[in-house]
């Protein structure tokens, strides 16, 4: 059985717990190992983010878990780490790399925030052709290693998130393949391993985590590795469908790791 989990959000920034909080649930499913991972300060929205002034009691936070538990649980501390995040990752165990925003000119334009947003960006930013900011995002996700020195590379393909029933594009077109691939064909080299990330489902907004079973395997056949992740925002959501993915995982031959 996996008995970690590596991305989860608290208080500190867009989640409903405090981390000791999440520590004891951890504690009561019987984990062997956590890390924290709230999102970076991001200078141009602080709607979700941790606040400049709160990052240092964070870390000072989860320095005093991982003493108090000590023997109970083990405890790291990260930050999921935003592209276009100016601020350093210096004082954490790791970082999770990820693309919540694509720049158009001087604006910032979230792709996960909501159905409404996406359609306007679409619209407004990429004259109604939605595989055009599908292509955009995966060429940002490309350089995400490189852009934040991550250790995991985060949802992959989060701009699919409302693409429900394929709304705004066809994930089989040939744009849209050839954009993951390329992504991927860049990324494998730093040896990072990919999430396969549950909230989605958690949430109910997606059957299926990220990345979608086509991109896993493709990630797959070019020797990628992955590891689990529920990206929790509460304690209920803690290694969320880990033994099924597991399963489903280990039948197709992927390499599943932890830190």
């Amino acid at each position: 059985m996996i008995k970690s989990d590596f991305h989860m959000h608290t208080c500190f920034s867009d989640g409903k717990n405090t981390p000791e909080q999440m520590v004891q649930t951890a504690i009561k499913l019987n984990m062997d190992k956590i890390g924290f991972s709230d999102h970076s300060y991001t200078f141009f929205d602080e709607s979700y983010c941790m606040k400049k002034e709160k990052v240092s009691e964070y870390i000072t936070e989860i320095a005093r878990l991982k003493e108090q538990y000590k023997g109970q649980i083990e405890i790291l501390c990260a930050v999921e780490q935003d592209y276009y995040s100016d601020y350093p990752v210096s004082g954490f165990d790791y970082v999770i790399g990820s693309v919540h925003y694509l720049k158009k000119g001087d604006e910032y334009i979230p792709v996960d925030e909501s159905d409404e947003i996406f359609s306007s960006a679409v619209e407004k930013y990429f004259g109604g052709d939605a595989l055009s900011l599908a292509e955009c995002y995966f060429e940002t996700v490309s350089d995400v290693v490189n852009k934040t020195n991550c250790d995991i590379i985060g949802h992959f393909d989060l701009v699919s998130l409302f693409n429900k029933n394929f709304k705004y594009f066809d994930e089989n077109d040939d744009r849209y393949v050839k954009a993951y691939k390329s992504a991927v064909d860049k990324l494998v080299g730093y040896g990072k391993p990919f999430e396969i990330n549950t909230r989605a489902v958690f949430k109910g907004a997606k059957s299926h985590p990220y990345p979608t079973p086509e991109i896993c395997e493709y990630i797959n056949s070019k020797g990628g590795k992955f590891i689990l992740s529920s990206d929790s925002h509460s304690k209920s959501g803690l290694m969320f469908m880990f033994e099924e993915i597991k399963e489903q995982a280990m039948q197709k031959g992927y390499q599943i790791i932890t830190l």
